[in-house]
């Protein structure tokens, strides 16, 4: 996971033949390293076509989901770890490199009160169980931090590394995201420090999940503490242009957050780009 990726969400937010047709060779002509291939439906990929396609166009991949709410480490944990080793499954066919997001638990997880040392306990047994799968098949796992209104277990830098750590498994990573930086942590520098030891992956993520530079993350605190701890991970901007309803509702997305797919690819990406290279990122 190294170099500049997009979120698959600049194209389509499911991943189907005629998705993947648009996206890979968009993708390449934009000179991007990787994609970060959501897998809403795992069953729904076809991963022959898919890794015909990255093959032909020379495209890295990684994979990202959220769990089903009736699939939760806390609600149904061999429920929850049968979908994730099919998305396993599924991304190691594809040829993806690791599979991360919100893979402890789902989009919309909350009780409305702080997780319970019974959840964490439950949430670590489930992610024992699937890095260690996932290792098996050569990928690695890693577990994205988001917002506090959209999951209650794993909200900043910190408790990702806690919980990185209380697992213990060696291709184990934390991911980052700026979007639920700038909501959670106090400073999104400091939350960069906090996990450098176990960062391997962050998103690059508008303040209103639209196009980077448009918006009001401290870009340049963003790189330079990247650049401080001596990043070498994957970056990938992440910003929605075709969001489903069922998505954007789990994600509170209840407007366009970008004029158009041609602005933030022809803005956004040139001006991440262009930063992470001023930081020697790049």
């Amino acid at each position: 996971m190294r170099g500049f990726g997009v979120h698959t969400a600049m194209w389509a937010m499911e991943w189907t033949r005629a998705a993947a047709e648009f996206a890979i060779p968009s993708a390449a002509s934009h000179g991007i390293d990787f994609l970060e291939i959501t897998m809403l439906d795992p069953a729904g990929v076809d991963t022959q076509h898919t890794r015909a396609l990255l093959e032909k166009y020379e495209v890295a991949c990684v994979c990202s989901l959220g769990l089903p709410l009736d699939k939760l480490p806390t609600n149904n944990p061999h429920g929850a770890l049968e979908f994730l080793k099919h998305a396993l499954d599924q991304s190691a066919a594809i040829g993806a490199q690791a599979m991360s997001g919100v893979i402890y638990g789902g989009i919309g997880q909350r009780t409305g009160k702080p997780p319970t040392s019974d959840e964490i306990d439950a949430t670590a047994r489930v992610v024992t169980e699937a890095a260690a799968y996932a290792a098996k098949l050569g990928l690695d796992y890693g577990l994205e931090a988001v917002n506090r209104y959209e999951n209650h277990i794993l909200n900043t830098a910190q408790q990702a590394v806690d919980m990185v750590e209380k697992v213990g498994g060696s291709n184990l990573f934390v991911h980052l995201d700026t979007y639920h930086m700038n909501i959670e942590e106090k400073g999104i520098g400091n939350g960069i420090v906090i996990a450098r030891d176990h960062l391997k992956y962050i998103h690059l993520s508008a303040s209103d999940r639209g196009t980077p530079g448009h918006d009001t993350i401290a870009w340049d605190e963003v790189f330079a503490a990247l650049a401080a701890i001596g990043f070498t991970g994957g970056m990938a901007m992440e910003s929605f242009i075709e969001v489903p309803p069922q998505v954007a509702s789990a994600l509170s997305v209840w407007r366009p957050v970008a004029p158009s797919r041609e602005e933030v690819l022809g803005e956004g990406l040139p001006f991440l780009r262009g930063k992470a290279r001023q930081y020697g990122l790049i």
